[in-house]
C-alpha cells in the first residue's frame, strides 16, 4: 500500500506537469539558497570550471591534510584536487585538463590508499583516449605540481575500439580490483546504445592492469545465441539502453556485485569466482546473475545507482533524470528488500512534496541521480538508516529509513525526507538553476556536493534531530 500510494501520487504529479503543459522553463534564477536542516559550511567555484561529474573521494594524509579528488563531467577538464583540511575554506590544489580536450571526459573515479583510478570516456565510439587512468597520488608535492594526468601516471588501461566509448563509471576501493562500466575493443553490441558492460580489472600491480572478468546483459552482444528472445522489449518512448551505470562491491560481501543497469534495472551478480583469481587459482572468471529488480516499463527507467545497506536486508536504488523540465518524470529513489536475492522487492519510494511541480518549472533537470556510496575507507560515512542523494535543481536531499509500525512483525520500513539544501540559482546553468550532480558524506558527517555545470563544490552540514547514520 505504501508503494502504490506514493508511486501513484508521483505519477499523478508527472502527468499533470507534462500533459498540463506546466514544464516550460522560466527565465529566472533562484535568488537565494533554500534549505531544511542543512547549512552551508564552505564553497569553492573550481575556478569557474564547475562541471562536476560523479566521482568524489577524500584522501587523508598523515600530517592532517585532507584532499578531495573531483572528476569532471565535461570534455575540457578531467580532475580537480581540492584541499578540504579546513572545510569552511576549501582551496584548489591543482586542476588537470582532459587528456584529449573536446573529446574525452573523466566522469568517475575511485581511490584506494595512494592509487587513484579515473574513468576516461569519449564523445563518440572509436575515438581516443578511452579507458582507465591509474595514478600515483602518494606524494603531495608531486600532486600539487601535476599539470596533466601523465604527470601522475602509473598506467593506462585502454578500452578503446570501433564500438567503444571507453569507461564511464568505475568502482575501486580495495586496492586490488577495479569494476568498470566500459566498452572493449572486441565487443560489438547488437544495438549501438548497448555499447558498455561490466569488466573487472586486476590492479594488484597498478603498473600492469589486466582484465580478469566480464558480464553483459544477455542479448546485447551481436553473437549472443539467445537473440532475440532473451532481451526484454525496449520502452517505446524511453529507450535508454541495456548497459550498466554503477557497480558496487564491498569487503563484507566480496562475492556480490550490485549493478545499476539502466533499462535492465537493479542487478545482483555472483562474483565468487573472483576469489579464485585473487588466490591465483584462475586467470579469469564470469559473473552470474542472481536477481533483478526491473522498473521499466512502465516507468521511464535509467536505473543509475544500486546501493546496498549494511545488514544485507535493504538497499536503495536511484533513477537518473536525464531530460530537462521533468519530461521523463517520474525519477525516483526506491527502497528495496533484498533478503531474498533472487527476488528483490520494492517496498517504498522517496516521498513527494507540494513544491515538486514548481521545481519542474524552474528549468534544467529535477529528479533523482546519485546516492552517497558507502565507501569502506576511513574518510567515508557508513550510512545504515539514511542516505544523501543529488537531485539536480532539487539540490541535495537526505532520506531516512523509518521503521514500520511498532508491534507489527516484519513490517516494511518507509522513506522520510529529513533535510535538503538547494543552492541559489546560476545564470549560466540550464534554466538558471543549480544542478547538483553528486554527493558524498565523510566520517564527520560533512556532505560534499558538486554542480553539473558552473556551481562548483558545496560543503554542507546536516543539523536535523534524526541522526545521519
Amino acid at each position: 500500500m505504501i508503494v502504490r500510494t506514493r508511486v501513484g501520487l508521483l505519477l499523478g504529479v508527472a502527468i499533470t506537469l507534462v500533459v498540463g503543459g506546466l514544464v516550460e522553463p522560466r527565465a529566472r534564477a533562484q535568488a537565494k539558497p533554500e534549505a531544511k536542516n542543512v547549512v552551508l559550511v564552505g564553497h569553492n567555484d573550481l575556478n569557474g570550471h564547475g562541471d562536476g561529474g560523479e566521482g568524489l573521494a577524500i584522501q587523508q594524509w598523515p600530517d592532517g591534510r585532507r584532499l578531495l579528488y573531483l572528476a569532471h563531467e565535461d570534455v575540457e577538464w578531467c580532475l580537480s584536487v581540492v584541499d578540504v583540511t579546513h572545510p569552511e575554506k576549501p582551496v584548489m590544489v591543482t586542476e588537470l585538463p582532459s587528456p584529449n580536450p573536446g573529446t574525452t571526459r573523466c566522469d568517475s573515479l575511485g581511490l584506494s590508499g595512494n592509487v587513484l583510478a579515473v574513468a576516461d570516456q569519449t564523445n563518440k565510439r572509436g575515438q581516443k583516449t578511452a579507458g582507465m587512468w591509474v595514478l600515483d597520488v602518494s606524494d603531495f608535492g608531486r600532486v600539487q605540481k601535476a599539470k596533466t594526468l601523465q604527470d601522475l601516471q602509473l598506467s593506462f588501461f585502454d578500452t578503446s575500439g570501433p564500438f567503444s566509448r571507453g569507461a564511464h563509471c568505475l568502482w575501486f576501493t580495495d586496492g586490488q580490483f577495479a569494476h568498470l562500466t566500459t566498452g572493449m575493443p572486441d565487443f560489438e553490441p547488437t544495438n549501438s546504445k548497448d555499447d558498455q558492460f561490466y569488466v573487472i580489472v586486476d590492479l594488484r600491480d597498478p603498473r600492469h592492469p589486466k582484465e580478469v572478468g566480464r558480464w553483459w546483459y544477455p542479448g546485447t552482444h551481436k553473437d549472443d545465441a539467445c537473440l532475440p528472445g532473451c532481451l526484454p522489449p525496449r520502452h517505446a518512448k524511453f529507450d535508454d539502453a541495456y548497459r550498466p551505470h554503477n557497480i558496487e562491491v564491498f569487503a563484507d560481501r566480496p562475492d556480490r556485485a550490485y549493478v545499476g543497469y539502466i533499462d535492465g534495472g537493479a542487478l545482483i551478480l555472483d562474483i565468487s569466482g573472483l576469489a579464485d583469481v585473487k588466490a591465483d587459482r584462475a586467470k579469469s572468471f564470469t559473473p552470474k546473475l542472481i536477481g533483478q529488480a526491473k522498473f521499466s516499463p512502465p516507468y521511464t527507467a535509467w536505473t543509475h545507482t544500486f546501493q546496498p545497506l549494511p545488514g544485507e536486508q535493504y538497499a536503495l536504488v536511484s533513477d537518473e533524470d536525464v531530460q530537462d523540465n521533468c519530461k521523463d518524470a517520474p525519477k525516483l529513489v526506491w527502497l528495496l528488500d533484498i533478503r531474498a536475492e533472487t527476488n528483490p522487492m520494492v517496498i517504498d519510494t522517496a516521498p513527494l512534496h507540494a513544491t515538486d511541480g514548481e521545481l519542474c518549472k524552474r528549468g534544467g533537470r529535477f529528479g533523482a541521480h546519485n546516492l552517497h556510496p558507502n565507501f569502506p575507507d576511513a574518510t567515508s560515512a557508513k550510512l545504515k538508516n539514511t542516505t544523501v542523494a543529488s537531485w539536480f535543481n532539487g539540490g541535495v536531499r537526505i532520506f531516512h529509513i523509518a521503521p514500520g509500525p511498532a508491534g507489527v512483525p516484519d513490517a516494511p520500513p518507509h522513506l522520510d525526507e529529513i533535510g535538503y539544501y538547494m543552492p541559489a540559482g546560476l545564470p549560466k546553468n540550464p534554466g538558471g538553476t543549480a544542478q547538483i550532480n553528486h554527493a558524498i558524506v565523510d566520517e564527520h558527517g560533512l556532505i560534499y556536493a558538486n554542480d553539473r555545470f558552473t556551481g562548483g563544490l558545496y560543503i554542507l552540514k546536516y543539523t536535523g534531530t534524526v541522526p545521519l547514520d
